[in-house]
């Protein structure tokens, strides 16, 4: 699931982000500003790429939600508190 193919510049596959580990993601969106701060990109490149770049971010902030949930825990009486 985690495989990547036909992966494009910022070493993403092409399409709707996949399941991978938060630092693949993170390095993704640095690739991405890599490219975006290039003074030898077109605008219609720097469009996609922002639109990538927004689409990791969703994904980025999904996860660490998810993960924020999970270190939740409830206590005896029904609480809950952080773990």
């Amino acid at each position: 699931m985690g495989t990547r193919t036909a992966a494009g510049e910022d070493g993403m596959a092409e399409g709707t982000v996949q399941e991978l580990p938060l630092e693949d993601a993170f390095d993704a969106l640095e690739d991405i500003v890599a490219r975006l701060e290039s003074e030898d990109i077109t605008l219609e490149e720097s469009f996609q790429a922002y639109q990538k770049g927004m689409e990791i971010l969703k994904y980025c902030n999904e996860k660490i939600d998810r993960v924020e949930k999970k270190v939740l825990k409830i206590s005896e009486d029904g609480q809950t508190d952080e773990f």
